[in-house]
């Protein structure tokens, strides 16, 4: 009772959304109310000692995650054993209604360190707000990046993730473009698959759609003048998600974009900057005014050859030649992107890594997206300074399907990995 009521005098007095609002049983009450998650006496980043959960119980990479939390009040309850099967289970929403918007899981990763330094010492947390200093290098000169992977489910309870490597290297190479250290690629996939554990229950049935992993590593340190912030954090969440697009696997419609540009050579249009996306928020919201799902955009020297969609690459196919643009510094090396690449040349495609002139479009047979979010998209029609080309309007055409179909098999567990791309987390 005494550890109740200090344990009461410590909610955070603004509001956090909290995992009672996803559970029912005693248990789980119990364990949010021994869980204050943020206070207001105490910055983000200098969480209470109890709030550290136990990572040789995570490491195990059982169902019963959480077992443990560490508390200074000698009566404290802890998570028990129900909560922990219960955690295990799938959380209560309507799986097949899934779009591509922030639903609020159970926990969120954080590490950090100084400017010189490396990253240690990470730990898991309650989802919810994030305290800043108003001078973060982040909020003010833009010293940010960020990642996006998935974790599926497969028929048999685990958990497949695809590619964490490559999302950690493409990070690190963001990283010394923007003067951030950036967490070792062992680091990064490590805390990638203790937050998906963590929120286990959050990946959906098989077929239901997936568990989008957001990693960011931002300048949290104050720093006024422009220079590199005196300290970084990374940091993981994840969300349940669906489709993209609105029109989910049905084709999108494009507008060519040849007076605003997304990149330029000598940038930044080759990181994943968080800057790079603010960037195209102006010709996007006036595509997507006209009725058109996205914006596809012309390099800047020449105003004709292609480069990317706001946050996906493109590929056009004409008989067995599938053309995608050149990675020159401009363009998003995307990880779907390199995928689809080898999947289509183990299909017997050929495919062309170069510039591709706005042109081609005009007689292309299928034009595609691809990108973690979207996976594989079929393109409908691209819309070109007034004039409209139609590639279909029943679905995939027959390359991209057979494209999305091997690549969204191999992820989900389905067919053997050849490739080695997937990690599996039970």
């Amino acid at each position: 009772m005494e550890s109740n009521a200090v344990l009461a005098t410590l909610q955070p007095n603004y509001n956090i959304l909290s995992p009672s609002r996803f559970y029912s049983s005693s248990a789980s009450a119990a364990a949010t109310t021994f869980l204050p998650v943020f206070y207001p006496q105490r910055p983000l980043f200098s969480p209470p000692q109890y709030l550290k959960l136990d990572k040789q119980v995570l490491a195990s990479a059982s169902c019963r995650y959480v077992h443990e939390v560490k508390s200074p009040f000698k009566n404290a309850a802890v998570l028990s054993d129900s909560y922990s099967s219960e955690a295990s289970e799938l959380a209560d929403i309507e799986w097949d209604n899934l779009g591509f918007g922030l639903l609020p899981t159970d926990y969120m990763y954080m590490m950090k360190c100084s400017q010189g330094g490396n990253f240690s010492n990470g730990e898991l947390q309650r989802f919810g707000n994030i305290e800043l200093n108003p001078s973060a290098g982040v909020l003010n000169y833009g010293q940010g990046l960020f990642e996006g992977l998935k974790a599926y489910r497969k028929e048999d309870g685990n958990i497949l993730l695809f590619r964490p490597e490559e999302n950690a290297l493409r990070m690190r190479q963001g990283a010394e473009r923007m003067c951030m250290p950036a967490p070792t690629v062992d680091q990064f996939v490590e805390a990638v698959k203790e937050t998906v554990l963590a929120n286990k229950r959050w990946v959906p049935p098989p077929g239901k759609g997936s568990l989008y992993i957001r990693p960011l590593l931002m300048g949290s340190g104050a720093v006024l003048g422009l220079a590199p912030a005196p300290e970084y954090t990374f940091l993981i969440y994840v969300s349940p998600v669906g489709n993209y697009f609105k029109e989910g696997v049905a084709p999108i419609n494009l507008i060519v974009e040849h007076e605003l540009h997304r990149a330029t050579p000598g940038g930044t249009g080759g990181v994943k900057t968080i800057g790079n996306y603010a960037a195209v928020l102006k010709a996007q919201s006036a595509a997507k005014a006209k009725g058109y799902s996205d914006v596809l955009y012309l390099d800047c020297v020449h105003k004709k050859y292609l480069e990317e969609v706001s946050s996906c690459n493109i590929f056009v196919v004409k008989g067995n030649v599938i053309s995608t643009p050149a990675i020159k510094g401009t363009i998003l090396p995307g990880i779907t992107r390199k995928s689809i690449i080898d999947v289509a040349r183990s299909q017997g495609f050929q495919v062309e890594e170069r510039f591709v002139p706005v042109d081609e479009l005009l007689d292309a047979d299928e034009v595609f997206c691809t990108g973690t979010a979207v996976v594989v998209s079929p393109v409908g029609s691209i819309t070109y300074k007034g004039k409209r080309v139609s590639y279909g309007v029943d679905g995939f055409g027959a390359v991209a399907q057979q494209l999305y179909s091997v690549l969204t098999r191999l992820q989900m567990g389905l067919i053997d990995d050849k490739m080695n791309w997937t990690v599996e987390l039970s």
